[in-house]
């Protein structure tokens, strides 16, 4: 199962979200970077203007009010305290500790050899009767302290503790409150852009299903991108040349099969003048034949040409009228209760072809039973007989025109071997298919298949 959404609308909507999510965070990261740069830069310059005022201080201030002054410099992230030895040793030459010595330097007038700056991981450890100046020992063993020396006199120093810059910003809520309202309305946007995008190709979607249905579909509008026009335009000009390729093909059909008929019938009149009386017969049972051929190719055509419109159809209520036709025909035929079912299709010629594959397994089969099961896709019809069978080699080939298997079948049944060619044409004109199996327990199944609208 995967998460990605199936519609054009979704999946643009989700790669802006992901698209806002990156850019949101990079430009965070971003704004977290120069904000600790700038703190850095704020803390460097506070300590080294305290540091270098507080040497100052202390210089002209009597050694016995050293400790007030110290304490009174003194903060939670900034400690002073004098000793007769530095509290670090010299400094990197580069870094942090490097440009702060170099600041701290030019800030108090001095060399930058007399200025110690190192970066000391220990935590403070005061003087357990300053309660004062004593420090959160958590918060001493989680940071980094940069640790300051510079001479007050000879043997004594001015040492001083301060924790490091603090890290970049939590995702606070000012943050997420921008993310949250630039998503909505980004996948606002991209919601209503993909839609108008969309509607198009949605429409090119039902206009091919309802053309592999067989329903009379009108030209759509070129409208949208230039793409979808260019996919449109396309659409038009292919439905043009199918529709009039197949008007073509009807009116030559119908056009050969109505010029037999004068030379059958020519045939036929000099078929009566020969002596011989069985091969006259013979030549008179081909001829009657070649008519009866003619005739049903020109029935099929001239339905072909009169096609009715598409419309809903109950399916169980047209199975139970043909179901009870054939009754009042003296065949055996019944059906298994089924709920309605509304499909839409040309209601005279699925008639038609379900009435031939019915009729052929009552015919053939003895008894032909009617099933129908529907879901979301598709409605499916089952037919079964309990004849013979046929073989598995000709499953297929009975569908071909003019196709008889009586010897298989049964009885002499008559026909000109077109229903089941007329069936399947039918039906795939619909966008459906029509497939035959030989049950395990006896009898031939034939399995009706009809789309349903995507």
């Amino acid at each position: 199962m995967t998460l990605m959404p199936k519609g054009f609308a979704g999946r643009l909507t989700l790669l802006l979200l992901l698209a806002l999510l990156v850019a949101q965070g990079v430009a965070f990261a971003m704004f977290a970077h120069e904000r600790h740069e700038a703190v850095r830069q704020v803390l460097r310059e506070t300590v080294v203007a305290r540091t270098a005022g507080l040497a100052r201080l202390l210089a002209e201030t009597p050694p016995r009010a050293h400790q007030r002054v110290l304490r009174a410099a003194s903060s939670r992230r900034l400690r002073f305290w004098i000793a007769p030895e530095a509290a670090t040793e010299r400094q990197s030459r580069f870094g942090p500790s490097a440009l702060l010595a170099e600041d701290l330097a030019n800030a108090m007038g001095v060399p930058e050899s007399m200025v110690r700056v190192g970066i000391d991981v220990r935590r403070w450890r005061d003087d357990e009767d300053d309660e004062d100046d004593r420090f959160e020992e958590r918060e001493h063993r989680r940071l980094r302290w940069l640790v300051l020396s510079v001479p007050l006199t000879e043997d004594m120093w001015l040492n001083a503790e301060t924790g490091a810059a603090p890290g970049a910003p939590p995702l606070g809520a000012p943050f997420l409150v921008s993310l949250v309202l630039s998503g909505f309305a980004v996948a606002g946007v991209g919601v209503l852009a993909a839609r108008r995008l969309s509607r198009p190709m949605r429409r090119l979607a039902e206009a091919a299903d309802g053309l592999g249905r067989g329903e009379d579909v009108p030209d759509l509008a070129e409208e949208g991108p230039d793409e979808a026009r260019r996919t449109v335009r396309a659409f038009n000009r292919m439905h043009a040349r199918l529709d009039r390729f197949m008007r073509d093909r009807t009116a030559m059909l119908a056009a050969i099969s109505h010029d037999l008929r004068t030379p059958i019938t020519s045939l036929r009149l000099r078929a009566e003048l020969v002596e011989d009386t069985e091969a006259r017969a013979k030549i008179i049972e081909t001829l009657d034949e070649m008519r009866e051929m003619t005739e049903a190719t020109l029935a099929f055509l001239r339905e072909e040409a009169a096609a009715d419109d598409t419309r809903p159809v109950d399916i169980a209520a047209l199975l139970d009228s043909i179901a009870e036709d054939l009754r009042e025909l003296g065949l055996a035929v019944e059906m298994a209760p089924a709920e309605r079912t509304v499909l839409a299709c040309r209601p005279a010629a699925l008639r038609r072809s379900l009435r031939n594959l019915i009729e052929n397994a009552a015919s053939h089969g003895e008894r032909a039973s009617l099933r129908l099961a529907a879901d979301a896709d598709a409605v499916t019809i089952t037919i079964d007989d309990q004849g013979p069978g046929i073989p598995e080699a000709d499953l297929e080939r009975v569908f071909a025109p003019f196709t008889r298997l009586d010897e298989a079948r049964g009885a002499d049944t008559g026909g000109m071997g077109l229903g089941l060619a007329i069936a399947r044409t039918i039906l795939r004109a619909h966008g459906g298919e029509v497939t035959l199996e030989n049950m395990a327990e006896g009898g031939l199944r034939a399995v009706v298949r009809l789309p349903r609208p995507a």
